[in-house]
């Protein structure tokens, strides 16, 4: 995979949507960041774009724990609509949660390529871009 064009950031801390927004800007992983506070928005989002292709995120960088629509219940729904999405979206759990049950059923997910406890530091988000290739 080429550098991403458009990335995703589901998140409700907005701290956090702010740092990695800047991160990506900074070193110039992507053309464009979308960002959704819940999981509902992105897929909303997602549906309302479903057969645009240059607007779904090549990777998107979801949270798990969130309010309206967690990031477990936003891959149920993506894993309905993904058969319809005519591209690889390769998508990242980014959580606090350390909790071993959360990463074993991220491991077990297909939908999702990694998971990363927060605080994800540069060097994570560096190491997501330049191993691509690895996660499609």
């Amino acid at each position: 995979m080429n550098k991403p064009l458009l990335i995703g950031i589901i998140d409700d801390d907005e701290i956090y949507q702010f740092t990695l927004t800047r991160i990506i800007s900074r070193y110039k992983l992507a053309n464009k960041t979308l960002s959704f506070f819940d999981g509902e928005k992105a897929i909303e989002y997602l549906t309302d774009n479903i057969s645009i292709e240059e607007n779904i995120p090549d990777v998107i960088f979801l949270d798990n724990n969130m309010p309206i629509m967690d990031g477990w219940q936003f891959i149920e729904e993506y894993a309905k609509m993904e058969t319809k999405i005519k591209k690889k979206v390769l998508i990242f759990m980014v959580s606090s949660s350390v909790d071993p049950n959360d990463i074993e059923r991220a491991n077990k997910t297909n939908q999702i390529s990694d998971y990363f406890i927060k605080p994800v530091s540069i060097d994570d988000i560096n190491g997501v871009f330049d191993n691509l290739e690895k996660y499609i």
